[in-house]
C-alpha cells in the first residue's frame, strides 16, 4: 500500500497539466503555417505587383499616340476608355467594358487615399459621372488619352481641373478575360 501512495505522490507531483483547449486563434496559426498561406500570399502580392509595374510600364510606352474618339489601338490613335481596355487587355489580360461608365460599374470602389499603380480613376469632364477614365501612375499622378488634338500624356490629379472634376476611383478585380466581359453593369457612386 505504501508503495502505491509513492507511485500516487510522485505521479500527483510530476503530471503535466493539461493545455487549456486551443483558440481560434491558434487553430488559425497552425492551419496558415501548415497550408503555407504566408508563402502563398507573398507570391501572389509579388506577381500583382509584377503586372502593376508592367501595366503602367506599358502604358508609358504609349506616351505622344494621338487621341481618336472611339479609338482602341496605337495605329489609329485612343480615347480614354479605349487606351485603359487596350493597356489591361495587353499586359493583365483582362477585358474591361469599352466605355469609361460601364468600367466604373464593373470595377471596385475604392478611397482616393488607397489609390495604388494600376487603379482607375475617373473623372466627370462632360457633366455626367464616370465620362473620362486613366490610369494611376503613383504620386497623384495618372496616365490618360485626354481629348482631340491631344495625345496620351501623364497628368497630376491635384490640378485645379482634374481636382474640380474627379469622380472616383476603382480597382480592377482580377477576373479572367470571359469573367470580365460577362460582368454585369452594376452603377456605382
Amino acid at each position: 500500500m505504501r508503495k502505491w501512495l509513492c507511485f500516487a505522490l510522485i505521479a500527483a507531483c510530476t503530471s503535466v497539466q493539461a493545455a487549456p483547449p486551443p483558440t481560434a486563434d491558434d487553430d488559425m496559426g497552425r492551419f496558415i503555417a501548415e497550408s503555407a498561406l504566408l508563402t502563398q500570399f507573398d507570391e501572389v502580392r509579388t506577381r500583382v505587383a509584377d503586372r502593376t509595374s508592367e501595366l503602367v510600364m506599358t502604358a508609358m510606352g504609349f506616351l505622344g499616340v494621338p487621341y481618336r474618339r472611339g479609338g482602341t489601338d496605337e495605329a489609329k490613335g485612343f480615347d480614354c476608355s479605349g487606351f485603359v481596355r487596350s493597356m489591361y487587355e495587353r499586359t493583365v489580360g483582362f477585358v474591361l467594358p469599352r466605355l469609361a461608365r460601364d468600367q466604373a460599374a464593373a470595377t471596385q470602389p475604392i478611397d482616393k487615399k488607397d489609390l495604388q499603380p494600376g487603379d482607375l480613376v475617373f473623372f466627370n469632364t462632360m457633366k455626367r459621372a464616370f465620362s473620362h477614365v486613366g490610369i494611376y501612375v503613383g504620386e497623384g499622378k495618372f496616365i490618360h488619352s485626354p481629348k482631340p488634338g491631344a495625345q496620351v500624356r501623364v497628368e497630376d490629379m491635384g490640378q485645379g481641373y482634374w481636382q474640380r472634376r474627379f469622380d472616383g476611383a476603382r480597382r480592377v478585380l482580377h477576373l479572367g478575360p470571359a469573367e470580365a466581359q460577362q460582368q454585369p453593369a452594376r452603377p456605382q457612386n
